[in-house]
């Protein structure tokens, strides 16, 4: 996941937060008993339950057409953590009147918390939201491969990985795609669907249709680095940054300039410390080093001696910017 939503309505892992969006359920939702929906994933698992996982768990069980969600961690820790936050979050709901406590309790219901891989072996389904290492993501997907029923289709929610390397890992490259959700996933409505040159195309578009079923809105796109999203807003943030390092102007002249020349609710850099400045990097750098000739993808100098030091922008309260919690202050 690169951007979240704050005013802004741009992405995935690259953010954590950007912003306060319309509510993520409705009064008006109907709730009926879950049954086969047209895209045949009568079971589905989710694997890995931080951030974006547990919320990928919620509005699939909240969605009514599974009659079983399994949700993993290897540890009961991660697992126990997870099922706080689904079971803060659906609480949440009940309060503000958004859902009946019966309909709270159908969502949990739905919901089977496990730490145990093979509980996975006959699901139609599996969305995979673990931490963006691509060695955990081999070992975990070649274990998926040999466990779950050969028809089982993969899904990773990867917002900077290949596809299609992780398809290869799992044996079972002709039913694998991307699905790549936004923080918070019970607020952001975009999702962006992968498709690689070996995805089956009912695969592709049973995977697209999943998303229609639990309230977002797919969209296809094929497996180039950041899809979308990122690949338009990561390169626009570090020219910002190459502004910065050339002293071509100030970071608040940078930020003043998209905000009133270009519309932005907030600039590039304001919008780069709230994501997170080591995430930026992240990013950054392994594109750089999987596609080095491409001129797009550069790495600022001020964006490395930032992240050297520890300021990371909002999480540590210094980046381009001085921060108290969420509140932004002057330059730095």
């Amino acid at each position: 996941m690169i951007l979240t939503k704050v005013n802004w309505r741009p992405s995935g892992q690259l953010a954590h937060r950007l912003g306060q969006a319309s509510s993520f359920l409705s009064s008006e939702r109907l709730f009926t008993s879950p049954a086969i929906s047209p895209c045949g994933f009568e079971t589905m698992g989710v694997v890995g339950l931080g951030l974006m996982g547990h919320g990928i768990c919620q509005v699939a069980a909240t969605s009514d057409i599974h009659s079983k969600v399994f949700a993993f961690e290897p540890e009961q820790k991660f697992l126990d953590k997870g099922k706080e936050r689904i079971e803060k979050s659906v609480s949440k709901l009940v309060s503000k009147e958004k859902i009946t406590t019966e309909k709270a309790d159908q969502i949990l219901g739905r919901i089977t918390f496990t730490t145990d891989m093979s509980d996975l072996r006959d699901v139609d389904f599996v969305v995979e939201a673990v931490i963006e290492n691509l060695d955990l993501k081999e070992k975990l997907y070649k274990e998926l491969g040999s466990i779950c029923k050969q028809d089982t289709i993969f899904a990773s929610n990867t917002s900077s990985l290949s596809i299609a390397e992780m398809a290869g890992f799992s044996g079972r490259e002709d039913r694998f795609v991307g699905v790549h959700f936004f923080n918070p996933v019970q607020i952001m409505k975009l999702v962006e669907v992968i498709k690689t040159q070996q995805t089956d195309n009912v695969v592709f578009d049973r995977a697209f249709n999943w998303v229609r079923e639990i309230g977002k809105v797919p969209v296809s796109c094929g497996d180039t680095p950041g899809f979308i999203v990122n690949r338009l807003l990561v390169p626009s943030l570090m020219q910002a940054m190459l502004m910065v390092d050339r002293q071509d102007a100030s970071v608040h002249d940078i930020d003043v300039s998209m905000q009133l020349g270009a519309g932005h609710p907030m600039g590039p850099l304001h919008l780069a410390d709230y994501i997170g400045l080591d995430t930026c990097l992240f990013i950054v750098q392994g594109w750089v080093e999987k596609f080095p000739n491409e001129p797009s993808f550069v790495i600022p100098q001020c964006l490395v001696e930032m992240v050297t030091a520890g300021n990371l922008g909002r999480k540590t309260g210094k980046g381009f910017y001085m921060w108290d919690g969420d509140k932004r202050g002057d330059p730095a």
